[in-house]
């Protein structure tokens, strides 16, 4: 099962990274080349956020599997 979460996760993270690359395009045109269209802004804000969302919850389980160490 950890294996499967852990595909899942790596999947979700290259997901992002993408994503991340994507918006960095098309923000770095904007104002040079073209200007961004609202819809293409909102729906590079809605992959954005739920990006992010997956990597703070992977960030979590993560978390949640390192052995406790004491403070």
């Amino acid at each position: 099962m950890a294996r499967l979460a852990d595909e899942v996760e790596a999947v979700q993270l290259a997901m992002g990274a993408r994503l991340v690359e994507r918006a960095e395009d098309v923000l770095g045109a904007v104002g040079r080349e073209r200007r961004a269209r609202p819809n293409e802004l909102r729906c590079l804000a809605y992959g954005l956020v739920e990006a992010l969302r997956d990597a703070l919850r992977i960030a979590e389980s993560q978390g949640g599997r390192l052995p406790r160490t004491p403070q």
